[in-house]
Order: structure tokens, then sequence, then C-alpha cells
């Protein structure tokens, strides 16, 4: 007995098709992946960004209250005073430095879950919390090491352009100013240029546990060929979301100014600039909390997306996650990670079979078939050497006569002869009429 294959289910689709994305595909599922999982996605992001920014200011406002106190108890002008007054701020700014590096650590590994998610969801895996920390934890300090080090080399930058530019004007400032213009016009393009070259490298060090300058090297190569989508996609999502910052300012301004005028009608402005003041920046706060939680998911789900779509057109990932969807949901288990199969595969570019052309000659025959082969319109067919029609085919043989009945057979009766039919009113025997 044959045995006929068991039914499946049809694989369960995940947020994006499994093949080369397109550039509005990657732009809008940016958007649309809250969805899959908001509470992980969202939730986490909002509390995280709230505790974090909570905590450095409030830790920013300590630091600096416990330093500028003390030039109560000096004499303004005197030595003393400036001294303390050169300390307190030094103080503050490098407890600001060091607050918000730990503040971008927060944020990065934020970004970790959230690209640990997209790539999940991809192939229709929706994961708990727990599950995503689970495989970010390893490569956390990893993360935080590689921010660190943009931030490092970001301010070690900036302070050699400074002092550049103030040891210039100590000679000529017109020429510092002109050169301070060019420097800072010139670091917008770099700037951006090294923000998608480096966009991969946390996705990288995320997904395939590479080393720090493995990951930047893999972001390098991967971004190539596609450095224009990317910065497409990315500089959109920033002009959106910096839009929605600004359309959102405008009317807590006008609520400063209504407040104003109905808490203080006489013109007193000291309560109302207190409280109008107070409420504008609570409300305008918990609104940029909010914005910048959405902005931070949307822009780390756009990495992972750029990331995957990069693999699947230098490397063919998408083959080894269809190939890892159709297992699981056969029924397979211990299945590999399929973002590590074939990390730095190379294959070969797709490009659709081009269509014939007029005139061209055509192709070779089959081996053992003459005359098998296409031949291009317009062109006439030349069959191959040696080829000839086939032969007729031989007229049949005649068939051998019946051999005679043999003479004791009995004579069949005659048949019957036939019933004649006859028009109504007349008599069968009656002859036809002429």
């Amino acid at each position: 007995m044959t045995a006929y294959p068991a039914w499946t289910p049809a694989s369960r689709p995940g947020i994006i098709p499994l093949h080369p994305l397109s550039f509005g595909t990657i732009l809008g599922r940016s958007f649309t992946a809250l969805r899959q999982n908001p509470r992980v996605l969202l939730g986490f992001a909002l509390v995280v960004q709230t505790v974090a920014y909570l905590v450095v200011l409030v830790a920013i406002g300590g630091v600096a209250f416990a330093t500028f106190a003390r030039l109560d108890t000096v004499r303004p002008g005197s030595e003393e005073f400036e001294t303390i007054l050169v300390g307190s701020i030094a103080i503050t700014a490098i407890a600001s430095l060091v607050l918000g590096l730990a503040a971008g650590a927060l944020g990065v590994l934020v970004q970790a879950i959230v690209v640990t998610e997209v790539t999940h969801a991809a192939v229709a895996e929706k994961l708990r919390l727990g599950q995503l920390w689970q495989r970010v934890k390893p490569v956390a300090w990893r993360l935080i090491g590689y921010t660190a080090l943009i931030l490092v080399v970001i301010v070690g930058a900036l302070a050699i352009v400074a002092l550049v530019i103030v040891s210039l004007a100590l000679v000529a400032v017109p020429v510092a100013v002109i050169l301070g213009i060019l420097i800072v016009l010139g670091m917008i393009p770099l700037a951006w240029w090294l923000t998608i070259k480096l966009l991969l490298v946390p996705a990288v060090i995320l997904m395939e546990q590479a080393t720090i300058g493995r990951a930047i090297g893999r972001s390098w190569r991967l971004t190539k060929g596609r450095f224009w989508p990317a910065l497409g996609v990315i500089f959109l999502i920033s002009l959106v979301f910096g839009a929605v910052g600004q359309v959102i300012s405008i009317p807590f301004t006008f609520l400063s100014s209504g407040l104003t005028t109905i808490i203080a009608p006489t013109g007193d402005p000291a309560p109302a600039v207190i409280i109008g003041t107070i409420v504008t920046l609570l409300l305008a706060q918990v609104l940029t909390l909010l914005i910048q939680a959405v902005a931070v998911v949307v822009t780390s789900t756009a990495t992972a997306l750029i990331y995957i779509d990069a693999r699947m057109r230098r490397e063919g990932l998408d083959l080894d996650l269809m190939a890892y969807v159709e297992q699981r949901d056969a029924g397979a288990t211990g299945l590999g990670d399929p973002y590590r199969a074939h990390i730095g595969r190379e294959i070969a570019p797709r490009a659709a079979a081009p269509a014939p052309v007029p005139g061209a000659a055509p192709y070779p025959p089959a081996a053992g078939y003459p005359g098998a082969g296409y031949t291009a319109p317009g062109a006439t067919y030349a069959p191959p050497a040696g080829y000839a029609p086939a032969a007729a085919p031989a007229p049949p043989a005649p068939e051998a006569p019946a051999a005679p009945a043999p003479e004791s057979a009995p004579e069949s009766p005659a048949a019957p002869a036939p019933t004649q039919w006859a028009a109504p009113g007349t008599s069968g025997s009656e002859a036809p009429r002429e």
C-alpha cells in the first residue's frame, strides 16, 4: 500500500515577506511592527526611557546643588569664589557626561531588545521579555562597550576641532570663524555617512555574537550597495519624529500663555509664570518621553529590517529563514539559529532571465535529440549537420482471406422481410401512389 504524505498547515506569516525587501516595505513595516508585541516593544522602551530620564535629571540636579551650594559660604568676587565656581562647573559637567553614558547604555539595551524581537517576528515567533533578555544578556557588555567607544571618539574629535579653532582664533579671528563654519558644514554629511556605515554594528553583535571589530567590518560590507536606501529610511524616520516634536511643542506655547492670562488677569507675573512654566514643562516632558520611546522602537525596527534585507541580498538569508520556518512548522525540534547558519556566504546576483533577442543565433540542440533547439524570432531554422528526416512508414501487409464455413453447418433461416410503413388511412398492402 502506498503511504501518502501527511497534510501540514501553511507556515505562519511573519511581519515581513521572506524575500529581499523594497524601500517602502522597510519604511512601512518599521512603523507597523509595534502591533506585533506592543507590551514588550513600546512598554519596555517607555519604562526604560522614563527611568533613565528621571535618574539622570535627579542625579545631575543633586550634584549641581551640592557643588554650587558652597558658593554661599564665600564672598562673591574673591579668588576662592572663582575657584569654587570653576570646580562646580567641571564637576557638574563630568557628572552629566558619566550619567549620559549610563543613559546611553540603557538606550542601547532597549535597541537590542527591539532588534531581537523584530528578527524573531520575521519568522512568526513572539517571545516574552525574559526570553528576549536571555538572548541579549551574553553580548550586553559588548554593546555597552561599543556605545562608549563611539561616544569617546565623538568627544575626542570635537575636542580636537575646538582646540584647533581656539588656537587659530588667538592668531586670526576671521580665519577661525570661517574654518569653524566649514568644519560644521562638513561634519553634517560625514556624520550621516558614518551613521549609515556603522548602522548595523549592534545588530551584527547581537545576532552573530561578533566582536566589536568584526561587527564594524561586517556592517561596512553589508551596507555596501544599500547605502542610499538605508539613508533614506533613517532620514525619513528622523524627519517624521522631528516634525511631530515640533508640532506638539506649539500647543504648549499657547497653553502657557493661556494659563498666564487666566491665573493672573491683573498682570501680576509671579504666580502665573511659575504655575504656567511647571504645567507646560511637565506635560511637554511626558509627551517628549513618549515620542522618544516610539522613535527608539521605530528606528531600531528599521535597523533590524535593513540588516535582514542586506543579508538576504548578499548571503541568501531568506533561503535559510524559509527552510527554518518549514522545518519548524513541520514539527522538527532542535533547530539552530537561522541567522547564524551561513554568515558571510556569497551568492550570485539575482536577476530575471533576459528576453530573446531578434536575429540571435539559436541555442544548440540537446544531446541525443536531433533538431531540438530554440530559434529566436526572425531567425531561420537550420537542421543540424547529419540530420535526415525520418523515412515514411511502410504500408501494412494484406490480410489473409478468411477460411470457408464447413459444409455440414446447417443453413440459417431466412431473415423476415422488413415491415413496410403505411400512411394513415391506407392498408399495408396498398402500393404507394405515384
